[in-house]
C-alpha cells in the first residue's frame, strides 16, 4: 500500500513538474503593423522592451509594409479566421474597423484583464477620434500627430523675416521676401488631403461633410466643394502661379518635406513625428523650427486634427491572448514608455500624464527636441466640435484620393477650381452612398 501511494505520489509529483513546464511557456500572439523604415524599427524596439520587462507572454510585431495594406490585410485575416491579436489602423480606417464590430473595445478589454484606466487622461483632441459618439473610446491612440509648419530659420534671417507666419497672407509675403533674396522654392506643396482638406478645414472651422463630419449618421455627404476650402485652392493656385509655392510630389521627383529637410525649399508643411527626421537630415548648424499651421487672416482659429493611428484588440482570440494585449497596452501607456517613443520617433505622447511628465523631465527644453509642443498646442487649442472633432467618413481612404486627383488636375493641368472639386465631391458622395449601403441598418454608437 506504502508503494502505491507512493508511486501515486511520484506520478502527481511529475505531473506537477510538467504542468509547471507548460506553464513557463510564455503565451505567444500577434501584433500586425503599417509602419515601415525607422519607425518599423522603433515598433519592433517596443515589442522587443515588453518582452523583456516578463516572462508571461511574447508578442510578435510584423510590419505589413503600409497603412492601406495593413487595413486590407486584417480584413481578410479575419474572415480566413486568421487576425492578429492587436492591429494598427489609420484615422482613415476608423470607421471601416468601428462598424465591422470585429473588436474588442478598449475600455471593455482592460476591464475584462483587471486594468484600471483614466480614460479622461487622453488628449480630447486625440482620444475622441477614436471614441464612440457617446465618448467611449473603441481603440487605444498609439502614434498620434498632427501637422505643422516647417520653416527654414537661416533663409528667414538672409530675407529679413523676424517671426514665423501665423497666417496665409503672411506666408505668401515671406516668400515673396525669400525669393526676392534668391531663393527658387520658397515655399513646398504637394497634393495631401490631409493639410489641404483635414487640417485646413479644422483649422477654418469649416464642415467636410454634413452629420458633423459623419459623426451623426452614415448618410452624411461631403462639403468641401462649398466652403472656405475652395478660396485654399484658389489662394494656392496663385501663389504657384507667382512662383512663390512650388509644387513637389514623388511624382515629380521629390515630395514636399524632402525638398525642405535637402534645403531646396524653405518652407514645407508636415507631421510633427518628422522632427526627428528633419533634426537627423539638416546638415548640423543649420537653424530650422516648426510653428502652428497657418491660418487666413480674420479666422478665428481652430484646433487640428489627430493623425497617425490606434491599436485595434481583434475578436475571436483565445482568452490567454488577450491577457497578453491588455499588457502590453498596459506597458505603453506608462510614462517611461510615453517618453521614450516621443523620444525616438517624434510622435506625440497622447496622455495628459505623458505631456506633464516629459515636460518635468526638461525633454521640451532640449535642442533637438525643441518645437514638438507646439503639436500639442495645435491640438488642444480649442475643445472638439462638430467641425473639428473628427472625420467620421466611409471610404475616406478613395474619398482623399478623390481630392487629390482633383488638386492634380488644378495645379498640373490648370483645370478650373470649381469644377474640380465638385466633380471630386460628386465621386466622393457615390463613395458614401455605396459605404452606406453595404451597412445598411447598423447605426453609429
Amino acid at each position: 500500500m506504502l508503494t502505491k501511494i507512493f508511486g501515486a505520489a511520484s506520478a502527481l509529483a511529475l505531473l506537477a513538474g510538467l504542468t509547471g513546464a507548460a506553464q513557463a511557456e510564455p503565451v505567444k500572439f500577434e501584433f500586425w503593423h503599417g509602419l515601415s523604415g525607422d519607425l518599423g524599427d522603433r515598433v519592433q524596439e517596443a515589442c522587443t522592451k515588453f518582452n523583456a520587462s516578463q516572462k508571461d507572454y511574447e508578442i510578435s510585431c510584423v510590419s505589413q509594409g503600409g497603412y492601406e495594406t495593413n487595413l486590407q490585410n486584417t480584413i481578410a485575416a479575419y474572415r480566413a479566421k486568421k487576425q492578429p491579436a492587436i492591429t494598427q489602423v489609420y484615422d482613415a480606417g476608423t470607421l471601416d474597423l468601428m462598424l465591422s464590430k470585429a473588436f474588442v473595445p478598449a475600455k471593455q478589454l482592460m476591464a475584462d484583464n483587471g486594468y484600471k484606466i483614466d480614460w479622461d487622461n487622453y488628449f480630447p483632441g486625440i482620444g475622441q477620434y477614436y471614441a464612440t459618439a457617446k465618448g467611449d473610446l473603441e481603440s487605444f491612440p498609439f502614434n498620434s500627430s498632427t501637422a505643422v509648419l516647417y520653416y527654414n530659420g537661416d533663409a528667414f534671417k538672409k530675407a529679413g523675416i523676424t517671426e514665423a507666419p501665423k497666417t496665409w497672407e503672411q506666408v505668401s509675403a515671406d516668400a515673396k521676401k525669400l525669393k526676392d533674396a534668391g531663393y527658387e522654392c520658397p515655399m513646398a506643396i504637394n497634393f495631401d488631403p490631409w493639410f489641404s482638406l483635414d487640417q485646413f478645414s479644422s483649422i477654418h472651422n469649416q464642415p467636410v461633410a454634413t452629420k458633423a463630419n459623419g459623426y451623426q449618421g452614415l448618410d452624411a455627404e461631403v462639403v468641401f466643394n462649398k466652403t472656405q476650402v475652395v478660396d485654399e485652392i484658389k489662394f494656392w493656385k496663385k501663389q504657384v502661379d507667382d512662383k512663390l509655392f512650388v509644387v513637389k510630389t514623388k511624382q515629380l521627383g521629390m515630395d514636399a518635406f524632402p525638398s525642405f529637410t535637402s534645403q531646396t525649399c524653405q518652407m514645407a508643411m508636415s507631421s510633427i513625428a518628422d522632427h526627428g527626421t528633419a533634426g537627423k537630415t539638416l546638415p548640423q548648424g543649420v537653424e530650422w523650427h516648426v510653428t502652428m499651421l497657418p491660418a487666413f487672416e480674420g479666422t478665428q482659429r481652430q484646433k487640428t486634427l489627430v493623425g497617425g493611428a490606434s491599436l485595434w484588440v481583434m475578436k475571436d482570440r483565445p482568452a490567454a491572448e488577450y491577457k497578453g494585449a491588455a499588457a502590453f497596452l498596459n506597458f505603453l501607456a506608462q510614462p517611461d514608455m510615453v517618453e521614450w517613443w516621443s523620444t525616438v520617433t517624434g510622435y506625440i505622447p497622447v496622455t495628459k500624464t505623458g505631456f506633464e511628465a516629459m515636460k518635468a523631465s526638461g525633454f521640451y527644453d532640449k535642442p533637438q527636441f525643441k518645437g514638438r509642443e507646439i503639436a500639442i498646442e495645435s491640438l488642444t487649442l480649442t475643445p472638439p466640435s462638430e467641425n473639428t472633432r473628427g472625420i467620421r467618413l466611409g471610404n475616406y481612404t478613395q474619398i482623399r484620393k478623390e481630392f487629390s486627383t482633383a488638386l492634380e488636375a488644378i495645379f498640373m493641368q490648370n483645370a478650373d477650381i470649381q469644377k474640380s472639386l465638385d466633380e471630386a465631391a460628386d465621386r466622393s458622395n457615390t463613395l458614401l452612398r455605396r459605404f452606406e449601403k453595404t451597412y445598411a441598418g447598423q447605426t453609429l454608437n
